[in-house]
């Protein structure tokens, strides 16, 4: 007799890594060990500091939320859609779990028997490997990342390998060593001298024996456990992990994972009871993969031509697609894209100095507006930027507008060769209207902010999002004071921007069908941008402002300081943060399959599980929509 509960859950891990790099019986025998497993919202799963269960995760309906408890707080770090793996510190790392997981909302999961699992999947390359790389995804959070210097922020692509993962890594020869009863002031010495960050203890024979790195002087030497005499010997981590000098970088890369160690000892033989020839070291690995963010920014910063920092910047984009694709939070791929981004900025307009005639006259800064501004800028979109300029005499104003608008040419030109398209709508600081002087600035958002039409709203709401990229901070620090000086002055405004926040009516129609557009050449397609994350921007963008809140421009962030201000309303703002980060990831996703801006989405393309994720975070739009109707009180609108 056929199992159809187990058919039924064949079918459906069959679909998701790793369960897909398994043959069909061996994934046949795993569905009928399977554990069905109900939760109602709020139930836990298992809680931080727990002792491991005999199981990992699979989501199979529903949502589950993974928290940092943090003092008084709890922080969401992921949550957890259909599909999505969780609870792998068992199979990794052998400790007590390091998060919370809690129901989100009514959820089914399946528990994958662990011993069984690793039975069956015994040998099979492609899952270690898929394993190791998700858990130190999940692993990648801003404690664990404090916690640990020896994470990694590069991931292994989870079915295909670059030619350069391949490649053997390049190790250090013969590195230091010292005797185990060397001591520790003696090898700090040594150390220093040579500016290096680690020392290999090693015996007569030059066996590796263990070693010491900086971390294992701060931890035990610095914080008063051992006397600086002791000898190396006490406070060395041991044993050492060794390898033989023909390993590649991506086995490197997974033996540094799994063992949580930064460096790897290279051996005649690879054993440690081998004479040691050499070091390899987590950033060796980096520098070989090329596409590691630390390694991008220095060859941005270093770039002197255009087409350099362009290769530099191509790379963001595999490297984009490779967190992606290992479902690394999307706050910590915002902020390296972001970061890289910045840089290509930088670098653009210290290019651009170079190239006019005399150094700026005055001090200058120059803005990102947009979603730049916001830090939510994945993949290349257009041009949003802007330029303010120290306050000069009259008759210095034209002449120095002039000099601002020239460099900002430069810049632009620059970053449209490297892959940001100008704006349509000439929204760039090479435009007389967005190169103003301080004063000017602080007059011009004063009169979109008193004078409010369509087209004040919609200026204003792009350029209150701006972030000093370049220059002088102090400039943006000023115009920001006066924005929010004068927003004060008149309540009306914020009822303005509240009817456009909630102009966008709910993504979904009366039927729960997605809505699509009508007419033109986008015509039955699904506009995410419009009508799912901008009501979200909009609606952030508006109750920072309302309560004095500047400096914050993500959304994201927004939210979450608005739930903070707002415990009252923490559920709401947290759930808009999710909502908004998950359809962020959606469309950066649809952009890098369809090779565009992901802004138009084919739905009938979409899995049933996808849609469902979509529709799970319009929610959120409906209920920050009627907040604000309330709030703002619509009705004083004429």
């Amino acid at each position: 007799m056929k199992n159809t509960i187990a058919e039924r859950v064949y079918d459906f891990l069959k679909n998701f890594p790793p369960f897909n790099l398994l043959s069909s019986n061996k994934l046949y025998e795993i569905a009928t060990q399977v554990k069905i497993i109900y939760l109602e919202k709020g139930k836990l799963v298992f809680k931080e500091n727990d002792d491991l269960h005999k199981d990992f995760y699979v989501v199979r309906n529903g949502a589950i939320g993974l928290f940092k408890n943090e003092k008084s707080n709890k922080t969401l770090i992921d949550i957890c859609d259909p599909g999505d793996i969780f609870g792998l510190r068992p199979l990794i790392s052998k400790e007590n779990y390091a998060l919370n997981s809690v129901a989100n909302e009514e959820s089914i999961i399946y528990g994958i028997p662990i011993e069984y699992f690793e039975t069956v999947s015994e040998n099979n390359t492609e899952i270690n490997k898929y394993l190791i790389t998700s858990f130190a995804s999940k692993s990648f959070d801003p404690y664990t990342i404090e916690e640990s210097s020896n994470v990694f922020t590069d991931y292994i692509e989870k079915n295909t390998f670059t030619e350069s993962n391949l490649q053997t890594s390049n190790y250090t020869k013969n590195p230091l060593t010292c005797s185990a009863h060397t001591s520790v002031k003696e090898a700090a010495i040594i150390m220093s001298k040579s500016k290096i960050g680690c020392i290999i203890v090693a015996d007569n024979e030059n066996y590796p024996i263990g070693i010491i790195t900086n971390s294992d002087i701060k931890n035990k030497i610095a914080t008063g456990l051992f006397p600086i005499e002791t000898p190396v010997q006490n406070i060395m981590s041991f044993p050492v992990i060794t390898e033989n000098k023909n390993i590649s970088i991506l086995e490197a890369q997974v033996k540094m994972i799994k063992h949580n160690v930064g460096h790897l000892c290279i051996t005649k033989d690879g054993t440690r009871n081998s004479k040691l020839i050499g070091i390899l070291t987590h950033h060796d690995v980096l520098v070989s993969l090329g596409n590691n963010p630390t390694v991008i920014l220095k060859e941005i910063k270093k770039a002197t031509r255009t087409r350099e920092i362009r290769r530099a910047r191509n790379k963001a984009n595999t490297l984009l697609r490779l967190y992606l694709e290992q479902n690394i939070p999307l706050t910590h791929i915002l902020k390296i894209i972001s970061e890289i981004n910045d840089a290509v900025t930088m670098r653009v307009i210290e290019i651009s100095i170079a190239k006019m005639d005399t150094k700026p006259p005055v001090k200058f800064s120059w803005l990102a507006t947009g979603s730049q501004g916001r830090k939510e800028q994945l993949l290349y979109t257009d041009q949003d930027n802007a330029l303010i300029f120290e306050d000069v005499a009259e008759e210095k104003l034209k002449e120095t507008k002039a000099y601002f608008v020239k460099l900002a040419q430069h810049a632009t030109k620059s970053l449209h060769k490297i892959g940001f398209e100008y704006c349509e709508a000439e929204m760039m600081a090479s435009n007389l209207k967005w190169c103003k002087s301080l004063t000017e600035w602080k007059e011009q958002f004063k009169d979109w902010i008193l004078n409010t039409d369509e087209k004040a709203i919609l200026l204003s709401s792009i350029f209150f999002d701006f972030s000093v990229v370049y220059g002088d901070d102090e400039l943006g620090k000023e115009l920001s004071k006066s924005i929010f000086k004068t927003v004060n002055q008149t309540p009306l405004f914020f009822t303005f921007l509240c009817r456009d926040a909630v102009k966008s009516p709910s993504p979904l129609g009366f039927f729960k069908q997605f809505l699509l557009e009508t007419n033109g050449e986008n015509k039955d397609f699904f506009n995410i941008k419009s009508r799912a994350l901008m009501p979200l921007i909009d609606a952030a963008r508006l109750l920072v402002l309302s309560n004095n809140i500047f400096e914050i421009n993500n959304t994201g962030l927004r939210f979450e300081k608005l739930a903070e201000i707002e415990p009252q309303n923490r559920e709401l703002y947290k759930s808009c943060s999710y909502a908004f980060k998950a359809l962020l990831k959606f469309k950066t996703k649809q952009g890098i399959l369809h090779n565009d801006s992901g802004k138009f989405i084919e739905i009938e393309t979409l899995t049933k599980e996808e849609k469902l994720k979509l529709k799970r975070c319009f929610k959120p739009i409906r209920d920050i929509q009627e907040l604000l109707t309330t709030r703002f009180n619509l009705s004083r609108v004429v």
